[in-house]
């Protein structure tokens, strides 16, 4: 079930009420969410949501959590704005489906009802009335989710898999760094002074020459490495230009000379011109990356035709299940362990 995770992280928190057309109305069946032209959301599909990462949540971090912020929003608010979120991007990856022809194949309805099935065999009944669910709410929530699941494998079909040694080549390297600004936590840099940055650079070649001189790159480097790590991974469009390629070029056991970026004067020793495990793992990265942008791009597209009507008034009455006795927390578990693709 990653391929749909994968998808609904692209949004983030963005929500329903953040993009594409959007209408607040009082137009709504009971206890109906949100709707985006003809698929509705109603407040059991968002408590089974909410209450098993609620749940998941409190298993890691304790039931202390809910009184935490992070940037001003509580992390309730926080959790309730990721499950709505996730939950309008499986319903309009509902209606792509039927754009594409797409339904779930017997196999997969058979994983899907047996999944439901045991979901809910596991609630106890408080559960079932505190989330006011019935089989036929679970099974249409894992046949919703499954179907976004298809949808998203559609979508990604076309992303060529196969990734060369050499657009994923990641080189291992020892760095000396001797800055020539401050960087803040925007990662913005404030340059030194003419005459700080003049004894910087008399500095790396100091450094420099003393490798020159036969003494150790490590050595060196615990004098006078100013970054965190001396030893690196670089993948292409890591670094700057003139960093990444002096990286590419050197080989093995090879030193640079002063290299200047704007952060400061670095000098690099190659470690290995190809680091096979990092080189492995960023074939991976790419192809996710390429997988996301491909998604991306048709399902933004696709929904800026949509028009989303939000139940403003129901959603701020919705709250977390704080009751002991409520640890459902298996939704998603099940449902991978039976719909497997």
């Amino acid at each position: 079930m990653t391929g749909i995770l994968a998808a609904v992280c692209l949004t983030g928190c963005s929500g329903i009420n953040r993009d594409t057309k959007i209408v607040l109305t009082t137009g709504f069946t009971k206890d109906e969410v949100f709707r985006i032209e003809t698929a509705s959301c109603y407040k059991k599909e968002v408590m089974v949501y909410l209450t098993n990462l609620q749940n998941q949540y409190e298993q890691v971090y304790g039931t202390e959590i809910w009184q935490r912020e992070q940037d001003g929003v509580t992390i309730e608010e926080s959790v309730k704005e990721s499950v709505l979120a996730e939950m309008a991007q499986i319903k309009t990856m509902n209606l792509m489906a039927e754009n594409y022809g797409l339904s779930l194949d017997e196999a997969e309805t058979d994983a899907v009802e047996e999944a439901a099935k045991a979901y809910f065999a596991s609630l106890t009944e408080k559960e079932k009335e505190q989330l006011d669910v019935t089989l036929d709410t679970i099974r249409q929530l894992y046949r919703e989710y499954a179907m976004a699941d298809k949808v998203y494998d559609y979508m990604i079909q076309d992303v060529n898999p196969e990734i060369s040694d050499d657009e994923a080549r990641t080189v291992t390297l020892q760095q000396i760094l001797v800055r020539t600004g401050t960087k803040d936590r925007t990662g913005d840099i404030t340059p030194y002074p003419d005459e700080q940055r003049s004894y910087a650079y008399a500095t790396a070649v100091e450094a420099l020459q003393c490798i020159e001189a036969g003494e150790d790159f490590d050595v060196v480097a615990t004098r006078y490495n100013e970054a965190a790590e001396i030893t690196v991974f670089i993948r292409k469009g890591d670094a700057e230009a003139a960093y990444e390629e002096a990286a590419f070029e050197l080989g093995n056991e090879e030193v640079s000379g002063v290299i200047e970026t704007e952060e400061g004067y670095y000098i690099l020793k190659c470690i290995s011109t190809l680091n096979r495990e990092e080189t492995d793992m960023n074939k991976i990265r790419i192809v996710e990356e390429r997988r996301k942008e491909a998604f991306s791009k048709e399902y933004d597209s696709y929904v800026q035709s949509l028009t989303r009507h939000m139940n403003e008034e129901l959603w701020q009455e919705i709250t977390l299940l704080h009751d002991s006795e409520i640890t459902t927390s298996s939704f998603f578990e099940v449902l991978g362990e039976y719909y497997k693709k």
